[in-house]
């Protein structure tokens, strides 16, 4: 199903009114640090506004980090961190053959989040759609029927016990 203009405004406008003013109080209070990946052109200057003032309230808490992917694609941050580190070995800061793993995932939206554990996908799709393609490398991929407006703690519990279930490899 895709997203039409208007449903697509909707979201936006929910997200740049609604969401972040309504529960970046809540988060703060609960010790939860929120922080935004995504590319800034092409949302609404208070979308971006309302992302940016979450974060900076919310920096220094550390009891856990929402990451909030909004106007986010993991093929397009991959370019940009690409396109960054390109700048870098131009202007001559970063020699080419010092381009590791290391320097890609600092370069990155999130840098400093480290791999993902466990990535859960509900509504029965069997894909990641181009989200976190870098940091999932090494994710336990659990993918369930159930569609996100009935999902409950019960499924969340469900998906953690498949996760602590299965033998955790890493490949090199």
């Amino acid at each position: 199903m895709r997203c039409t203009a208007p449903d697509a405004a909707g979201l936006t406008g929910a997200i740049s009114q609604t969401r972040p003013r309504a529960q970046r109080a809540e988060l703060h209070a609960m010790g939860v640090r929120v922080r935004w990946s995504g590319r800034p052109g092409r949302l609404w200057k208070g979308v971006v506004r309302e992302l940016r003032a979450t974060e900076e309230l919310t920096r220094d808490n550390e009891r856990l980090t929402l990451d909030l992917c909004v106007n986010y694609g993991g093929q397009a941050e991959l370019v940009d961190a690409v396109a960054a580190i390109a700048r870098q070995v131009g202007a001559g800061t970063l020699r080419p053959e010092a381009v590791d793993e290391a320097v890609v995932a600092r370069h990155l939206y999130q840098g400093d989040s480290g791999d993902v554990e466990l990535f859960l996908r509900p509504s029965g799709e069997r894909r990641t759609s181009n989200f976190l393609p870098w940091q999932l490398a090494h994710a336990e991929l659990v993918f369930m029927e159930v569609l996100w407006p009935d999902f409950e703690r019960r499924h969340l519990w469900e998906a953690v016990q498949i996760y602590a279930d299965r033998h955790k490899r890493r490949g090199g």
